[in-house]
């Protein structure tokens, strides 16, 4: 069973989380090319070991998060919010 810890709600079930894909890729403008999009959805890695992935705690708080998981163990790395301003402030709480 996989347990992400969340920032804000603690370790939970993945069952509470929805997965939201690669956190590495940067998604094109609105405007940009269907090929562009194409390239960004469907033409990717599929890695091997240590990847950075976004979920969302659907089931709890709603936050998008960055999640640095091992695609051949599962094993959970870290956690942190997706929103760069929410992370500054955890890192202030741990000083």
């Amino acid at each position: 069973m996989l347990r992400i810890k969340c920032p804000f709600c603690g370790e939970r079930d993945h069952s509470e989380f929805s997965y939201g894909g690669d956190a590495n890729i940067i998604y094109p403008d609105l405007a940009a090319s269907m090929e562009a999009w194409i390239e960004a959805v469907y033409r990717r890695e599929n890695p091997k070991g240590p990847h950075r992935e976004r979920w969302q705690h659907t089931d709890g708080c709603r936050l998008w998060l960055i999640v640095e998981r091992d695609t051949l163990t599962h094993e959970i790395a870290s956690v942190m919010p997706a929103n760069a301003a929410l992370a500054s402030l955890l890192d202030g709480q741990s000083s």
